[in-house]
């Protein structure tokens, strides 16, 4: 029966492109990519002068680009049963009875906003690719790797740069962040995200659900 399911997981695996990652580099099949995250900001909540530069901005980062990207949004539904676990708490230890119906009010009002509406946690991501073809056939590993990262790391500069221009704070993902990162979009497990390491090994797909 063990082995019959690990049978499974390595079958699974091999639908997966992902063979290694290197420092901040995702070695694929034939190719490599870097994940640029992007911190969000409210657009709504700008000026209109504001909103037209940052619209100027975005259409120079894409004017200016000479490689193509990919944007990624993850949207992942947020439980905030913990967070009323703790108002409960709050209410109940506050000697303070003015502070307690305030707690208790911001409580229900929170409690009657998450059945209205679905609270989302979005998170943004650029990715910048390299192909085989751009370093010519032929190429080893290691040199592959070598030329990935250095044209990579070119890319990333160029796209921090043209964020940066737009008020956006951004990071390229390493090994651990990317792992996690993975880990979490083919398997879903989010209890289980804060307890991986730089250390774990693939598999990134754990089971079939």
């Amino acid at each position: 029966m063990k082995k019959t399911a690990q049978k499974i997981r390595t079958s699974t695996q091999k639908f997966i492109e992902i063979q290694d990652i290197i420092e901040d580099v995702v070695m694929l099949s034939g190719n490599a990519c870097l994940v640029i995250e992007v911190t969000a900001t409210n657009f709504a909540l700008l000026s209109k002068e504001e909103q037209d530069s940052k619209v100027l901005s975005y259409s120079s980062l894409l004017n200016s680009l000479s490689f193509p990207i990919q944007i990624v949004v993850q949207s992942k539904r947020v439980d905030i049963s913990s967070y009323i676990k703790l108002l409960d708490n709050e209410i109940m230890e506050s000697q303070n009875s003015l502070l307690k119906n305030q707690i208790k009010l911001y409580r229900d009002f929170i409690q009657e906003l998450v059945k209205v509406n679905t609270v989302l946690d979005k998170k943004f991501y650029i990715v910048c690719s390299y192909s085989s073809l751009e370093g010519g056939l032929g190429q080893d590993t290691q040199s592959f790797l070598r030329t990935a990262k250095a044209k990579l790391s070119i890319k990333g500069e160029s796209i921090h740069s043209q964020l940066k221009r737009l008020g956006l704070k951004a990071k390229t993902l390493g090994k651990e962040e990317l792992v996690k990162l993975f880990y979490e979009i083919y398997n879903g497990d989010y209890d289980r995200i804060n307890q991986i390491t730089d250390n774990v090994q693939f598999p990134i797909v754990k089971k079939i659900t």
